[in-house]
């Protein structure tokens, strides 16, 4: 088969390490893919959102199957394009059409689709600028800290926790007013902040199947203890200890099966990935958002641990037979760190030349923002490298990434050095 995966970071580096194992796979293309791809791929330079040329480029090509990696392409409708076109109809697309991605392209649709169906979430409300009055007057009452969310995409930064009222006014009108995450923000939705710890749980459907992948925590914050500015996410852990047996058995049938009969109620046939970005608060699972495409550093940690033919369950997920699949997990863990650029997630430089790549070991280097030029490898992004240890516990895979961490360098490099160690504290416990 002739296999496209769209996207250029570490999450697409990944589908491409492990579809390219597929005795099925007889062509690899990455669009527009990045310099780990290209040792592993053919990248074709078209970006995500260039759907005319990606239907051209697949029709050239002769492409049998495509998977979708990031968000973007898939909230402005790359399934409902190739679906609309006689040349391109018969190509499956992994993801869901432009009505199923709207899950993660509205937090206000989504919002609204938990209350309907009654997925366990934190109370809200939705503003737009018109009514921004009315938001500062909820604020008054409104419990702290205040959790304000930019309806549309925005990178991952379109979320403010505020710990004061004065704090959680001034961001409602910089959001509102100064359209500070642009239209993204256009509606903001204020709502309860729930306390507990963060996970992520990933399914992959067929539409009228779902298949459970395993679960993954992702660490978010530039700071070692989950301090300083939100980032796209600087390192993940699978499994997740607190997620036993009961708890995930709560998340099936509290979260997942309502969400897949949802979409089914609406009408909307999903094909791809559900991320379920959930909060365990005293043993039960709220949903925080949900994405329509796997997570990334996630997929970094969940992708390694599934023993199976990818390849060969997307086919499975295009024929709409996912009940045929049985999912093979690894019960080895898995950690990975992010190597990120000086400044990120401000301003940081690209092209920086990357070096000790050759003395990781068995440790897997997944490249998310890297470049060949002239054939050398360098920087280009603000998330660089993740270094996927693969190990008997946290303590055995993480010490495999941070020493893999040591060897990798550029100019002004960076990682955090605490990834999972607060799971650590709660197995201790």
């Amino acid at each position: 088969m002739n296999i496209l995966i769209v996207g250029s970071g570490g999450r697409e580096h990944t589908f491409a390490w492990k579809i390219k194992q597929s005795p099925l796979c007889k062509n690899l293309f990455v669009a527009p893919g990045n310099g780990g791809t290209e040792k592993i791929a053919t990248n074709v330079p078209v970006q995500v959102t260039e759907f005319e040329k990606l239907g051209a480029f697949c029709v050239e090509n002769q492409i049998d199957l495509i998977l979708v990696g990031p968000e973007v392409p898939l909230v402005e409708g790359i399934v409902d394009y190739f679906k609309s076109k006689d040349t391109l109809k018969h190509i499956p697309v992994i993801g869901p059409s432009k009505d199923g991605a709207i899950l993660e392209g509205s937090k206000d649709f989504s919002k609204n689709f938990m209350v309907k169906y009654g997925i366990p979430t934190a109370a809200s409300r939705t503003f737009t600028a018109s009514e921004l009055q009315e938001g500062l007057a909820y604020l008054e009452n409104h419990s702290l800290p205040a959790v304000l969310k930019a309806d549309g995409l925005a990178a991952g930064k379109g979320v403010i926790i505020a710990q004061t009222r004065e704090e959680a006014k001034d961001a409602l009108k910089e959001m509102l007013e100064d359209k500070k995450f642009g239209e993204a923000s256009a509606k903001v939705v204020i709502e309860q902040y729930l306390d507990g710890i963060e996970l992520s749980v990933f399914t992959i459907s067929d539409g009228s199947t779902y298949k459970i992948l395993p679960e993954a925590k992702d660490y978010k914050r530039i700071g070692e203890k989950d301090t300083g500015l939100n980032t796209g996410g600087m390192g993940a852990v699978s499994p997740v200890p607190f997620a036993d047996k009961a708890f995930m058995d709560k998340v099936e049938q509290k979260v997942i099966i309502p969400t897949i009969n949802g979409l089914k109620a609406e009408g909307i046939d999903y094909v791809g990935f559900i991320f379920f970005g959930l909060m365990n608060v005293n043993g039960e699972p709220y949903v925080i958002e949900y994405n329509a495409r796997m997570g990334d550093p996630e997929t970094e940690v969940v992708i390694p641990r599934i023993k199976n033919d990818l390849l060969e369950v997307l086919v499975k997920v295009a024929e709409k037979k996912l009940h045929e699949v049985t999912l093979d997990v690894s019960e080895q863990t898995a950690t990975t760190v992010m190597l990120v650029a000086g400044g990120y997630p401000e301003d940081y430089d690209k092209g920086k030349v990357i070096s000790g790549l050759e003395n990781v070991g068995e440790v897997l280097a997944f490249h998310a923002g890297t470049a060949l030029k002239d054939n050398v490898l360098v920087t280009n992004g603000g998330r660089v490298i993740a270094l996927t240890g693969l190990g008997a516990d946290i303590q055995d895979a993480l010490s495999k990434s941070n020493k893999a961490a040591e060897k990798v360098n550029w100019e002004k490099r960076y990682y955090r050095r605490d990834i999972g160690l607060d799971l650590l504290a709660l197995i201790e416990k």
